[in-house]
């Protein structure tokens, strides 16, 4: 069995308007799908926006896997990553993260 790294962010953004929300989540959304093909060890990338309106759900969800622990902890400090982590830093609102491994049959 092969382990996989799984890392999900989820996110409620900024915009007084549904416009300035839609905005701040397309940018989001944007930066992070830049990432495909960019970070060694990240197999992975999905970006979720939400549909349901239910006043506790979050706006928007990052769903990623990773090739190791290793590599999770690589992307954290990876130049990439990094550079996003400043693009977005002030359009989000509220952050929550789960990582975990999940064995799967690879």
């Amino acid at each position: 069995m092969a382990k996989n790294i799984k890392h999900i962010v989820m996110w409620d953004v900024k915009g007084e308007t549904a416009a300035e929300k839609r905005r701040s989540i397309e940018i989001i959304k944007n930066c992070f799908e830049s990432l495909r093909g960019r970070v060694p060890g990240l197999v992975h990338i999905e970006i979720g926006v939400d549909f349901s309106r239910i006043d506790y759900a979050c706006d928007l969800v990052l769903y990623s896997e990773f090739s190791s622990l290793e590599a999770l902890a690589k992307y954290a400090t990876d130049p990439e990553h990094i550079r996003i982590k400043h693009e977005i830093g002030d359009l989000r609102i509220a952050r929550h993260q789960v990582d975990y491994v999940s064995e799967t049959d690879i």
